[in-house]
């Protein structure tokens, strides 16, 4: 096996120990560095950084620090350790800035609908907040209950990050054939890659999976790596060491 680069080995062991430490106190560490909806409380500018530490399973960060060795580690080589790590915390940012505006619109479109039927803002969050009924507004209950999946949903993982990476792994090795757990048939990078942004796109859209998977967080990422590969490649940016 070939060395782990040191920018992905230290990104490693700071998820491993951010993991183990979440099992140890989930409660405290969701609240404090799970990213939170903006509105909600218990959000803190900071979770835009730090939810890309946190995971919310084995299975989770090892698919993510997985993909991170799998296909960060030639690209570290390509570029060294200040461009990569540009790379991969503008791949994460770039996944909540979608996710996040996702959300937003979506609870703005339900905020607007009970406004014109006549609540005020101030008394939908309240209502949001406390988990309460609001009296005489009963048939909204549907709407509050989808505003509520929005203004209590926390996002954590690396995935946004790791999707800019496979979008730059592309880019540098094209014909390389990788494979998906449930197509066990050998698909080079070119075509793999944008099938796989497209189908969260889909899911991110439809949330035909009914999963909590944050499809748009992961295709967020993907542009911003799509984004920074076309715009370095015109520029034609060196190694920075």
């Amino acid at each position: 096996m070939n060395r782990i680069p040191d920018v992905i080995k230290h990104l490693i062991i700071i998820n491993i120990i951010m993991f183990v430490a979440t099992q140890a106190m989930p409660e405290q560490f969701y609240r404090l560095f799970a990213m939170h909806f903006p509105l909600n409380p218990n959000f803190r500018i900071w979770q835009i950084v730090t939810h890309m530490f946190m995971h919310g399973g084995f299975g989770h960060i090892a698919f993510n620090m997985y993909g991170l060795w799998a296909f960060g580690t030639p690209l570290e080589q390509i570029w060294g350790k200040k461009k990569f790590l540009i790379f991969y915390f503008a791949s994460g940012l770039g996944a909540i800035a979608l996710y996040t505006g996702v959300q937003l619109y979506e609870f703005y479109h339900y905020m607007h609908q009970l406004e014109a039927a006549g609540l005020s803002k101030e008394l939908v969050l309240n209502a949001l907040h406390t988990n309460k009924v609001i009296p005489g507004f009963e048939q909204y209950i549907p709407i509050l209950q989808k505003m509520m999946d929005i203004y209590k949903s926390i996002l954590v993982g690396a995935s946004g990050a790791i999707y800019g990476i496979l979008v730059a792994f592309a880019f540098y090795f094209p014909n390389a054939e990788l494979m998906l757990i449930f197509i066990p048939y050998p698909i080079k990078a070119k075509y793999f890659v944008p099938l796989l942004i497209a189908a969260d796109f889909m899911f991110g859209i439809t949330n035909a999976l009914h999963t909590p998977v944050a499809h748009m967080a992961h295709v967020g990422g993907a542009i911003t790596g799509f984004i920074l590969m076309r715009t370095w490649q015109k520029h034609q940016f060196k190694r920075w060491n």
